[in-house]
């Protein structure tokens, strides 16, 4: 495996591990707590799972590709929450995420971005290889809201595999 190859396979196991993480807290939850707010800023469990597929949608399909297919719904809710049931919101983000790996495994690490986000981030990422680097550390920066969210719920602690 050249070294490109090798460097994919360690950035593709970092993002997988992050998702895992996140599901992982969030697991046993029932619709009450995944939608109760525990912090003063409001956000919900499930609004910040939606939020996480929303993320993966808008970098790797909007920015990477520079075309994302609609949403099946309407956006117009407070950020980080969601009208929608859990069941519809975790495929939401399996489906995002499974999006997202065909565009990783079809696309050039080097590859510049087709669409373009605002600045000062869209300056930042100036290829896929820095694109996979902020949605993992986006994802491992919720997971840890999870994290605190979860305690808050239910006193559980050290959910996630990492």
């Amino acid at each position: 495996m050249n070294s490109n190859g090798t460097e994919r396979k360690t950035l593709l196991a970092f993002l997988a591990a992050q998702r895992a993480s996140v599901l992982a807290i969030v697991d046993g939850l029932d619709t009450q707590a995944l939608t109760t707010a525990v912090l003063p800023s409001g956000w919900t469990p499930l609004g910040l799972i939606e939020h996480l597929g929303y993320a993966e949608r808008h970098w790797f399909q909007e920015i990477v590709t520079g075309a994302a297919e609609p949403l099946p719904w309407p956006d117009g809710h407070a950020p980080l929450t969601t009208p929608r049931e859990p069941q519809v919101v975790f495929a939401f983000y399996d489906d995002q995420c499974r999006r997202s790996d065909a565009v990783i495994a079809r696309t050039p690490l080097c590859a510049p971005p087709q669409g373009r986000h605002p600045e000062p981030l869209g300056d930042e990422l100036a290829d896929l290889r820095g694109i996979i680097m902020h949605v993992i550390e986006e994802t491992a920066r919720h997971a840890g809201h999870l994290d605190i969210a979860r305690e808050l719920l239910d006193g559980r602690t050290g959910l996630g595999p990492r």
